[in-house]
């Protein structure tokens, strides 16, 4: 007899159920009624509970009555002769059963979430929750057994009950808690029952109080199968159940899933794990990774499942047990084995920042784990890329091998493995694509590369379907986005980025790629909160090489495009020695390029060199292509305009020149080159430093353009072009309001000084006059560090992107004569 009752003011128990409660009124209305009830209901609904107070109820009314409770467990002649003698009113309680006729049928439902409250209620002393009365009612299906145990954490008294179970219906339960509950031949084949015995098993089942309304478990009745079931019983049951889906090529990931921490081992378990795990590897890949180590554990040291390990524990995020694995397979006697530890490696080194070496490794997995060249009598040596073990199979290999070449300036062996495909490779999906990912890569160190970019947005969108499970050294997308950054096509790479990152391509391991080139868009594009959001997502996870310089760097470009100085500082160290454990390559010029600015900010150029030798070198085997050129050269005019050196800078202007015919983006560049030069020497034309600066901002670089505009305008002695091109550079950064042309200019009523407030108003003022912080803070009465941060809040109102910018538009906004 289970105790679910509530409490009424006497004490004495009374049941929860409605309908229960219900009958116990019109007993106490005509206790001498002769009732024959028969209450019907699983286990666990509350039956021997209504019983109990139904005695209660007859015994203070002085009234007799037979009750008689799991009637379903009392021989039916037995049963018959006891409610044969009875006079008064009879309830006979019993588990789901036909009912004889002349009998009234009151069937216990399972509670709603209000009686579940009340339930929460009596148990507890205080009223419950609406949101824990809906997650219990949730898990226990509103049967008040579960409900009551959960809530007073008392699971583990379904031991003795699951013990006593009949065999059949015990493995039943385990089943379905497995995922085979709905399976028939598969349980009829288990049970060894035919389909017409089986339907008497699951009655048995549901007669229980575990199953739901439509035959599948509830959620704490799987939990209370798993942790309490006869744990003999079930690992047997579930194994049976792995070897029948296995002996019928049927998928049998959740029931391997159920396996774990189970200590299973032996063939069957281990085929069982390595199957499972080559399911979840496209979904899942920590889930595979267990699986594919249970797997190991349970006794298969195979090439296959070994490389499976490694590549599931990548994509997770773990790169040293999936390098430790692809390392301890260089040296197998069987060269599929050595091929697939080769791409583990290779894609794990190109993480870690050693394209090199990675382009060493994957090359020498498309010879097939060879020293040798291609045998065109033999398709597939060794087997090379079939099964699991190969994660890009030889499409896939070659296409890295390429990518990885052309990105460390190897481009003539990258073009011979192009011109040489592997004979024998099936022209799938994944291998048409990826095969065009490395042309498009190939390709953009060639002439001006104009279908570069459509080449690798293509493959991108050719591979996002075809690349569940596989190992990348880099995903299309990135590739793409990068190409994207670098001709000035923003919006296509954060449409390609964004995508990637939604479809979680790659994995947890490229993840934080996408969302890092995500900040590298928008930073570029001048959206720098956006940018910092990005940053935030990924900030105090451990980074690899790789990942480490582009974060770092993005802290770079968002601290020195908001002339946070100390910030610049602060971030300096960290992103050096990131970069120092980057190796060079062609596709992190990206983040060099915003390295070689903030070093010239801080003082440590030199400390650059060597990389940026390292860049050019690269880039002359390569034959200066202006895809991956110009972007560097860019950021390095920068560097030589902050360090004053001239001749760098026309150095710099010449190249970015040469490589104009190329495309708007570089004439864009080389545009506003020559309009940066002219406007430090002082000799500009203002509305062709307007033209130059509007062009940036028809490309997207908003922060470019307000720059440019704003430093011309600072230094420009024509009052009414220094307030035109003040303007222009609070339009271009976003902040300011467009006029129609021949419209008057803005007064203080509806733009400028208006967003300030008085204090701030007074901030400017002396600033503006010449004094310092703390003087300023002297006159006012306030702390030179509220002066400093109400300078930081005038700059972003009006839009300014530096200091000096601020000041030249602070003096022309007071100077004005309707200035307040």
């Amino acid at each position: 007899m289970n105790t679910l009752l509530t409490q009424a003011a006497s004490l004495h128990p009374v049941p929860v159920h409605p309908a229960a409660r219900q009958l116990l009124r019109q007993v106490a209305a005509d206790p001498a009624a002769r009732l024959r009830i028969a209450v019907v209901a699983p286990g666990g609904y509350g039956k021997s509970v209504l019983l109990a107070a139904l005695a209660r109820a007859y015994r203070d009314a002085g009234a007799d009555a037979l009750l008689v409770d799991d009637a379903d467990r009392i021989d039916a002649d037995q049963l018959e002769e006891l409610l044969a003698g009875a006079d008064g009113p009879i309830v006979v309680a019993h588990r789901p059963a036909a009912v004889a006729a002349g009998w009234t049928l009151l069937q216990l439902a399972p509670l709603g979430v209000n009686d579940v409250a009340r339930l929460i209620e009596a148990l507890t002393g205080t009223p419950a929750e609406p949101a824990a009365a809906a997650e219990l009612h949730r898990v226990s299906g509103g049967v008040p057994r579960l409900a009551e145990r959960a809530l007073l954490g008392r699971l583990e008294e379904f031991r003795p009950e699951l013990d006593e179970l009949d065999d059949d219906v015990l493995r039943y339960l385990i089943a379905a808690e497995a995922g085979a509950g709905r399976n028939l031949d598969l349980l009829c084949v288990l049970l060894d029952r035919t389909p017409d015995q089986l339907p008497g098993i699951v009655d048995g089942a549901r007669a229980t109080g575990l199953l739901a309304p439509d035959d599948t478990l509830l959620p704490l009745a799987s939990a209370a199968i798993r942790d309490f079931g006869p744990p003999a019983r079930r690992l047997t049951t579930v194994q049976r159940l792995v070897e029948l889906q296995l002996a019928n090529g049927l998928p049998v990931l959740d029931l391997a899933r159920s396996l774990l921490g189970t200590g299973s081992t032996g063939t069957s378990a281990a085929a069982a794990f390595a199957a499972a795990a080559a399911e979840a590897l496209p979904t899942d890949a920590r889930l595979a990774t267990r699986l594919f180590e249970a797997a190991a554990e349970a006794g298969d040291r195979s090439a296959s499942v070994t490389a499976g390990w490694a590549r599931a524990a990548a994509l997770s995020g773990d790169l040293d047990t999936a390098l430790r694995l692809g390392d301890g397979m260089l040296g197998a006697p069987d060269a599929e084995s050595r091929v697939a530890g080769a791409e583990i490696a290779a894609t794990v080194l190109a993480h870690r920042g050693e394209l090199a070496r990675g382009a060493e490794l994957y090359q020498w997995a498309a010879l097939g784990g060879q020293t040798h060249g291609r045998h065109s009598a033999d398709p597939n040596p060794a087997g090379h890329g079939t099964g699991p073990g190969s994660p890009a199979g030889r499409g896939g290999t070659d296409a890295f091998a390429v990518m990885a070449l052309v990105g460390t300036g190897d481009l003539e062996s990258a073009r011979r493995l192009l011109d040489s495909p592997a004979p024998g490779v099936a022209p799938t999906l994944f291998a048409g694509a990826a095969t065009r990912m490395a042309r498009g890569i190939a390709d953009s160190v060639s002439g001006c590369a104009t279908e570069t970019l459509s080449t690798l947005l293509g493959a991108a969108a050719m591979l996002e379907p075809a690349l569940g499970g596989t190992l990348l050294p880099d995903s299309p997308a990135a590739l793409a986005a990068l190409a994207a950054v670098h001709t000035g096509e923003l919006a296509l790479a954060e449409s390609v980025l964004t995508r990637a990152l939604d479809g979680r391509i790659g994995g947890d391991l490229l993840a934080v790629r996408h969302r890092l080139l995500l900040g590298w868009v928008a930073m570029t594009a001048g959206d720098l909160a956006t940018a910092a959001g990005h940053r935030d997502a990924v900030a105090g996870r451990p980074l690899e090489a790789r990942d480490e310089m582009f974060f770092t760097t993005l802290e770079l470009g968002l601290a020195r495009r908001s002339s946070d100085l100390v910030g610049l500082q602060r971030s300096w160290d960290r992103a050096y020695q990131a970069s120092m454990r980057q190796q060079t390559d062609l596709f992190t010029l990206l983040p060099l390029g915003e390295l070689v600015i903030a070093a010239a900010r801080t003082g440590a150029h030199a400390k650059l060199a060597g990389q940026l030798e390292r860049a050019h070198t690269l880039l002359a085997r390569l034959g200066e292509p202006p895809l991956w050129t110009v972007s560097l050269v860019w950021h390095e005019l920068h560097a030589a305009i902050t360090l004053e050196d001239a001749e760098a800078a026309k150095a710099h202007l010449a190249t970015l020149t040469s490589h104009a015919h190329c495309g708007r983006h570089p004439s864009a560049l080389a545009t506003a080159a020559r309009g940066w030069l002219a406007v430090l020497s002082g000799t500009f034309a203002p509305d062709e430093i307007s033209a130059a600066a509007a062009e940036l901002h028809d490309l997207g670089l908003r922060w470019d353009a307000s720059r440019l505009a704003g430093q011309a305008a600072i230094r420009t002695s024509d009052r009414k072009a220094m307030v035109q091109l003040l303007e222009a550079a609070r339009q271009f950064q976003g902040t300011g309001v467009r006029r129609e042309a021949g419209a008057a200019e803005p007064t203080s009523s509806g733009t400028g000084l208006a967003a300030l407030s008085e204090r701030e108003l007074e901030v400017a003022r002396l600033v503006v006059e010449g004094l310092t912080y703390k003087q300023a803070g002297s006159k006012l009465f306030i702390s030179s560090k509220t002066v400093e941060h109400h300078m930081a809040r005038i700059r972003g109102k009006l839009g300014a992107s530096d200091r000096r910018e601020l000041l030249a538009t602070l003096r022309e906004l007071l100077s004005r004569p309707d200035t307040p």
